[in-house]
């Protein structure tokens, strides 16, 4: 891919505009007043935030948070975000009345300074790719630097329609980081490359499964979306969850896909889902059992072409992971990825879930930070965000 990467900039002494994805989990404290829940994406943003800093620029980040529907909405505001940022960087942040206008176009951050904007969904102009938006957003600054992956793959005025209005536009090191692991997981992976897939729908994964298909060497299917494939091979599978309407297009991808998909051959199966709910483990799922989550041969056989692999890919959980003991699985596989030693790149929140509740997180080569974005990457889909820095 040929982008520009923040390192490629000369930001003395210029305003650098940054997309960052401060989109934070929120909730209200006994005051009433918002607080942040987890700091994770703030805290994934500061190696781009200090470089730009420590090179002498002005910085006016800028981020959406929940979906505001294009109104100004007081819980949805970025403030606990710049309180949160400021103690973080240990130097001040400015946080501004909008993220347009005179009054924001006023407080131009000199060298070393920080401006946060207020949330950019505020304005339904930013979702809509306003043109007269972007030139707004792009008036502040000199150059622009996307940093936020997780909303690379929306077509927004501060993703992508800024980017013909500023003289320069580039990578910030986590976007980087997601592009090359990703991009190499997905184009020339180190071989053996194993995929494995889980969660509930073929449907939310039917171009991944096509696109991986075509990289890897081995697909391993979870979660409730290997029901599906059961029932298109004529199997039995009891109430478990079945997408009626994809059994033939699992057909058509087991003909296909051919050995390199590989699919349970035991589950745990309940009676009612529920926590601690009575299970046993079949290799033939009977009528009127829900099967929760892969069984013990078929956690063996996973675990064994995940040893031999050099590049791990990994989209969704095994089975009904939040709720124990059905959790085992993915927490099984989890082990087995960071055993591995290969190159693994683990992508959505339920997999970095499962990948911190096996205590492996550190041992995991990039757990990505946009779930949406990363399983659009994966399909082979174009993010605009990405392609727009290309041009």
């Amino acid at each position: 891919m040929s982008y520009l990467s923040i390192r490629d900039l000369d930001l003395t002494g210029k305003r650098v505009f940054i997309r960052v994805d401060f989109n934070v989990p929120l909730q209200k404290n006994e005051k009433g007043d918002m607080e942040i829940t987890s700091d994770k994406r703030i805290k994934a943003s500061l190696p781009t935030i200090q470089y730009a800093l420590e090179h002498g620029a002005g910085l006016i980040l800028a981020s959406h948070l929940g979906r505001p529907k294009g109104k100004f909405n007081p819980e949805m505001s970025l403030k606990p975000v710049a309180a949160r940022l400021q103690e973080l960087l240990g130097r001040p942040v400015t946080m501004a009345p909008d993220c347009v206008g005179a009054a924001v176009e006023a407080l131009k951050p000199a060298p070393g300074q920080v401006l946060l904007l207020e949330n950019l969904r505020f304005h339904a102009e930013e979702e809509k790719n306003d043109p007269g938006f972007a030139k707004q957003l792009a008036a502040l600054c000199d150059v622009y630097v996307n940093d936020a992956f997780g909303s690379a793959h929306r077509a927004h005025a501060s993703t992508e329609g800024m980017i013909p209005f500023v003289a320069k536009a580039a990578a910030g090191l986590l976007m980087e980081q997601e592009l090359k692991y990703l991009g190499m997981a997905t184009t020339n992976p180190p071989r053996p490359c194993v995929a494995i897939l889980g969660g509930a729908k073929v449907s939310d994964k039917i171009e991944v499964i096509q696109n991986l298909g075509k990289v890897v060497d081995k697909l391993l299917i979870g979660g409730a979306m290997a029901y599906t494939f059961l029932r298109a091979q004529g199997l039995p599978t009891g109430k478990s969850l079945v997408e009626e309407d994809k059994v033939d297009l699992a057909k058509n991808l087991l003909a296909e896909l051919g050995g390199k998909l590989m699919l349970p051959v035991d589950h745990v199966v309940v009676s009612e889902i529920a926590a601690g709910a009575a299970n046993e483990t079949v290799t033939t799922i009977p009528d009127g059992k829900i099967a929760v989550d892969i069984g013990a041969k078929t956690i063996e056989s996973y675990a064994a072409v995940i040893a031999g692999a050099k590049t791990v890919i990994w989209n969704g959980p095994m089975g009904i992971f939040e709720k124990p003991p059905f959790d085992k699985g993915t927490v099984a596989l989890a082990k087995a990825v960071a055993d591995s030693g290969a190159t693994s790149v683990v992508g959505g929140g339920d997999s970095e879930k499962a990948i911190k509740a096996a205590g492996v997180t550190s041992r995991i080569s990039h757990v990505s930070t946009g779930g949406g974005a990363s399983l659009e990457f994966l399909a082979g889909i174009k993010l605009p965000g990405v392609a727009a820095l290309e041009r």
